[in-house]
């Protein structure tokens, strides 16, 4: 590694926005709302912001909830500074949370202005109505599944108890009012679950764009709105949010305006004093209902699919809900969350007590994990004889095309350079003649995106039935893949065919709920190829140490890694926009437009929107007559939570903002440009990841330090292909972080009910 003594001059630190308008200036401070929650200018927003409009909530700037989920129930309004670890997936993706840490604020929404007009069918929109449209399809296979499984025979003591309220919830009766009390705390095991019911597929239906609310609804909205002095800008979103009658909803129940994304428990609370008065308690069964749904949806932005009962009502105490558990049970009994049981540990003896961890979670999360557990069993135990490749299995990428030849489900796990190993599958595969198909989350020549591929957009497209017309799927940068997102892919991965899913487990994870990547490994419930392809030169060197928990000082003779030591903040902006402009170009002979920055967070005076202000001023000047961009100004768009396409300006004109994204030209409506377009010259990790340029500048500013983990670093770091510059001013945070600061957990069940559903398929008789 290479230091750089140069002692510049400190830069003009760049303004940020400023906050945004409060649901309600009474909502803060008011009885039974949790502790003010100040707004982390350096922090990055919350999982699924990914774009400027979801920055900031709409009580200032977004907080970027961190730690595990424990510790955020004590504390739920805790801000973090820092980005904010693997909640995220793709790069244009921000997520709040490092893997989630349990309950806490969510990202801000579309704006009004950008709801009011909706824009003619585009790629995104195809996109989530397509999953919308496979989501409904699950559904309708569940419900046909015949007659109930038996299960839970030998339950006894506070197992049966649970088990009982189960099913009294599934047939409308109010469930008992013990089963949360002493929720056992042991280790996690995997869970029993039925095995799969046969699978009936059906036909996709066109995808359509949502419907925008009426006139009428939204005047109405915005009269009750305005009658609590809360701002009429909401009025747009909270009619969307809550579909028909939203004003009547709202006027009925005024804790229903946490629908809204970006509206926080005290704003509603403030809200629902104006409309009640004193009748508005911290116990009231609405509020605390909603704040049971609120709870969970923010859980599900840090990754978790659900939470356990303790922790929920942990967190429902810290927001003034006088009985907890009577709150919780009131939302189960009412059909609004659902409670799963997970026996702990192996079985017991008939006159023992089962051990089990009670989890609470939402239906969409829940059906959709169930449906990816049904989906990858069915894919797992597909063949009982492989297929003769042998002819094609030589090379690095032997053992994979092995493993694929006689299995329906493969995992293959490896750095940069062992992505040669798919691509080597993917050509052996065409040339057996099956019909082959890589896709990966970003924009990639020979491969077709995730996101078009389920839309329609990209790919074979699908047969009658509904399914791709192919024979085996490649998906790469897999540890970007949420359960929703990954329950679509499956389940119209048809029957016969096989699917791959590659990725470098150490990077940051999903944008989305779920670990889906890093659940299949730990379930070990089809073949596992670890890649021998090793990263090359000392950046490779680096990277593979810190994939181990290991900062060392590799040897660079050509300078392809550099650490630039910082004082300050100010001197980080300054020192980035030097290295972006002129001392990387010159040394190494790399354009700065091929030069990418990093940095943890978007606030603060070295976060994003400080570095791509210093940066367009330098490179790209000019008065941002387009809504803030000018032509030729390196963007981030981001068309949907959780995805980002690096793009550049060409032009504006009445149908909104030209973007060219790697020769896809985009137009972004004018009314969404400030919700899904911003500066790219400095991006987060999470934007990062599945990119690689040619160079990289990763910025640590001292306010970083807290930010910091190992698999953000390990991201960071990998993203240069030649060359690595460092701005450190975190001192020794980093190999810190690096030793011992490790992805934040996620609760999730994939991998109790994947097992379950191998198990029980390898158990049946031929």
């Amino acid at each position: 590694m290479s230091t750089d003594p140069a002692d510049p001059a400190a830069a003009e630190e760049p303004p940020t926005p400023g906050p945004q308008p409060e649901v309600s200036a009474r909502a803060e401070g008011e009885p039974g709302a949790a502790p003010s929650d100040p707004a982390n200018a350096s922090g990055e927003a919350g999982s699924g912001d990914g774009g400027p409009g979801a920055e900031s909530s709409v009580s200032g700037p977004a907080e970027v909830p961190d730690g595990e989920a424990a510790a955020e129930a004590a504390d739920p309004e805790a801000a973090h500074a820092g980005e904010a670890g693997s909640g995220d997936g793709g790069p244009g993706a921000e997520p709040s949370g490092s893997g989630g840490g349990g309950v806490g604020e969510s990202p801000a929404g579309p704006t009004a202005d950008a709801d009011a007009a909706k824009p003619a069918l585009s790629e995104a929109a195809a996109e989530l109505a397509a999953q919308k449209v496979e989501r409904e399809r699950i559904a309708r296979r569940k419900a046909e599944r015949q007659g109930p499984v038996e299960a839970g025979a030998k339950l006894s003591g506070k197992a049966a108890d649970l088990l009982a309220a189960v099913r009294a919830v599934e047939s409308g009766e109010k469930p008992s009012a013990v089963y949360f009390d002493e929720a056992p705390t042991a280790p996690r095991k995997a869970a029993a679950a039925p095995a799969p019911a046969p699978r009936t597929p059906a036909p996709t239906a066109a995808a359509a764009a949502p419907p925008p609310p009426a006139v009428g609804d939204v005047d109405a909205v915005r009269a009750v709105l305005a009658r609590a002095g809360a701002p009429e800008a909401l009025a747009v979103q909270a009619a969307t949010a809550l579909g028909e009658g939203a004003a009547e909803q709202l006027t009925e129940d005024p804790w229903r305006l946490l629908a809204v994304a970006g509206v926080r428990p005290a704003q509603a609370d403030g809200f629902a004093r104006a409309l009640l008065g004193p009748e508005a308690g911290p116990g009231d069964e609405r509020r605390s209902g909603a704040l049971v749904g609120w709870l969970l949806a923010q859980a599900a932005l840090k990754g978790h699919t659900a939470l356990e009962a303790p922790v929920l009502e942990k967190a429902l105490a810290q927001y003034g809900v006088p009985d907890p558990a009577a709150a919780l049970e009131q939302s189960i009994g009412d059909g609004s969350v659902l409670v799963f049981h997970e026996p702990l540990g192996p079985p017991v003896a008939d006159d023992e007590e089962q051990p089990v961890r009670v989890l609470v979670g939402l239906e969409g999360c829940a059906l959709a994990e169930e449906s990816l557990a049904d989906g990858l069993a069915r894919l797992a135990n597909t063949f009982q004889e492989p297929a003769d490749w042998d002819k094609g299995a030589t090379g690095p990428a032997a053992e994979l095309i092995r493993a694929v030849a006689g299995h329906g489900l493969v995992t293959h796990t490896g750095g940069e350079a062992a992505r040669i190993e798919p691509l080597a599958l993917l050509a052996a595969a065409r040339e057996f003649g099956l019909r082959a198909c890589l896709a990966t989350h970003t924009p990639a020549g020979g491969a077709v995106t995730v996101a078009g591929l389920l839309a329609g957009a990209e790919g074979p497209g699908r047969d009658a039935d509904g399914q791709f017309a192919l024979d085996l799927l490649i998906v790469l940068d897999a540890p970007q893949l949420d359960v929703e997102t990954a329950a679509a892919l499956v389940e119209s991965v048809p029957d016969g065919a096989r699917l791959v899913l590659s990725g470098d487990p150490g990077v940051l994870g999903s944008a989305g709920p779920g670990r889906v990547f890093a659940d299949i490994l730990v379930a070990r419930a089809c073949p596992q190829v670890v890649s021998r392809t090793p990263d090359p030169g000392p950046l490779g060197e680096l990277v593979s140490g810190i994939g181990i928990g290991e900062l060392n000082q590799v040897d660079a003779p050509g300078k392809e890694v550099v650490i630039v030591p910082v004082r300050d903040a100010g001197e980080a902006v300054h020192r980035t926009v030097q290295l972006v402009s002129e001392s990387v170009p010159r040394a190494f002979g790399i354009p700065a437009d091929s030069v990418q920055v990093i940095t943890p967070g978007h606030g603060g005076s070295a976060g994003t929107r400080a570095l791509n202000a210093a940066l367009k001023e330098r490179l790209n000047p000019g008065p941002g007559r387009f809504g803030g961009f000018d032509p030729g100004d390196r963007v981030v768009h981001v068309p949907s939570p959780g995805r980002a396409l690096p793009a550049r300006v060409v032009s504006a004109d009445a149908d909104g903002l030209h973007l060219d994204a790697s020769g896809t030209r985009i137009v972004v409506p004018k009314e969404r440009v400030e919700s899904q377009v911003r500066h790219g010259w400095a991006v987060t990790a999470h934007q990062a990841v599945g990119e690689r340029w040619p160079a990289v500048v990763v910025v640590l500013p001292g306010d970083a330090a807290d930010a910091l983990s190992r698999d953000w670093v390990y991201t960071a770091f990998g993203r240069a292909a030649r060359h690595l510059s460092v701005v450190h001013g975190v001192d020794q945070a980093l190999p810190r972080a690096v030793a011992e600061v490790l992805p934040k957990p996620r609760t999730t069940r994939l991998t109790g009910l994947l097992q379950a559903l191998v198990a029980a398929a390898r158990q049946q008789p031929e």
